[in-house]
C-alpha cells in the first residue's frame, strides 16, 4: 500500500500523439475514472459538486492560457472542479420546494465534495497507469473561466486537474514530518525548532536546475506580504460575490 502511495507524482510533461494533440483514454478508461469519481463520498447525500470535462481543443487552449497552465491543453484528459449548489436547489424546486439562504455553508461543502470527487478520479487514473496534476491556477482568472465554461450562479470553479500518461518522471517529493500534522486529541503548535527542522525537510521540494531547494522562499512567494495568493485574494472575493456564495455576514 505505502509502495502504491508513493509512486504518486506530480506531472505536467504527458505522452502526446505524433502531432502534438492530446493522446485520448481509451472510452473504458474514462468512464473508470468517471465512475470513481462519482463514487467519492458526500455530505448529506448531497454531491455539490460538478465536474467540467474539457474536450474542444479551443476550450482547453484558452483554459490553458486563462490558468497559465500549459499542459491542460496537452494532457490525455483535462478537467474543471467545481463547486456546485445550483443543482441541489433546482433540485428542489422542481419538486415543489425551494433551497434556503446558506452562502457559507454551500462553499464549505461544495468545495470538500470537488475535491473528494476529484482526488477520486485521479487516483483511479492512477491505478491504471496514469499520473495527473492538481491546478490551483484557476484564481489566475476566474472571471474569464466562469465565462469561458458557462458557470450559472451557484457555481465556483476550484482547481483544474489533468490526467495522461506521463512523459517525465519527477523524484518523489517530500511531506512535512508527521509530528507537525497529526495531532493527538487537541491542536499543538509545533516549536520553532520543528519547523526550521521541516524547512529542512522540504527544501529538496523547491529545487530548480541546479540551484538547491529553499522551500521557505517559496513559501514566501505565495503566502508572504505581496505574495501571490494576497493578489489572488481580491479576484476570489468577487468571483464568490458573482457565483452568489458570498455571505455578507461572514
Amino acid at each position: 500500500m505505502r509502495t502504491y502511495f508513493d509512486g504518486h507524482r506530480t506531472v505536467r510533461q504527458y505522452v502526446t500523439q505524433e502531432d502534438g494533440s492530446p493522446l485520448r483514454l481509451s472510452a473504458d478508461h474514462l468512464d473508470a475514472v468517471l465512475h470513481a469519481a462519482q463514487r467519492a463520498p458526500t455530505d448529506a447525500t448531497a454531491q455539490l459538486y460538478s465536474i467540467i470535462h474539457l474536450v474542444s481543443p479551443q476550450v482547453r487552449a484558452e483554459a490553458a492560457r486563462m490558468t497559465t497552465n500549459p499542459h491542460i491543453a496537452t494532457a490525455s484528459e483535462a478537467f474543471v472542479l467545481c463547486a456546485d449548489v445550483r443543482r441541489v436547489v433546482r433540485t428542489l424546486e422542481a419538486s415543489g420546494s425551494q433551497g434556503g439562504h446558506w452562502p457559507a455553508v454551500a462553499v464549505h461543502f461544495g468545495i470538500g465534495d470537488a475535491v473528494l470527487a476529484g482526488q477520486n478520479l485521479l487516483t483511479a487514473a492512477e491505478m491504471l497507469g496514469y499520473q495527473g496534476c492538481w491546478i490551483g491556477g484557476v484564481l489566475n482568472d476566474l472571471d474569464g473561466l466562469i465565462d469561458l465554461l458557462a458557470l450559472p450562479q451557484g457555481v465556483l470553479p476550484f482547481s483544474a486537474l489533468t490526467i495522461g500518461q506521463a512523459a517525465e518522471q519527477p523524484p518523489l517529493r517530500p511531506r512535512v514530518p508527521r509530528p507537525l500534522v497529526v495531532h493527538a486529541d487537541a491542536y499543538r503548535d509545533a516549536t520553532p525548532e520543528e519547523l526550521r527542522g521541516a524547512v529542512e525537510v522540504m527544501n529538496p521540494i523547491a529545487a530548480r536546475r541546479d540551484e538547491p531547494g529553499d522551500w521557505a522562499r517559496l513559501l514566501r512567494a505565495y503566502f508572504g506580504p505581496g505574495g501571490g495568493m494576497e493578489k489572488r485574494e481580491p479576484a476570489l472575493e468577487a468571483a464568490l460575490q458573482r457565483q452568489g456564495l458570498w455571505s455578507a455576514q461572514a
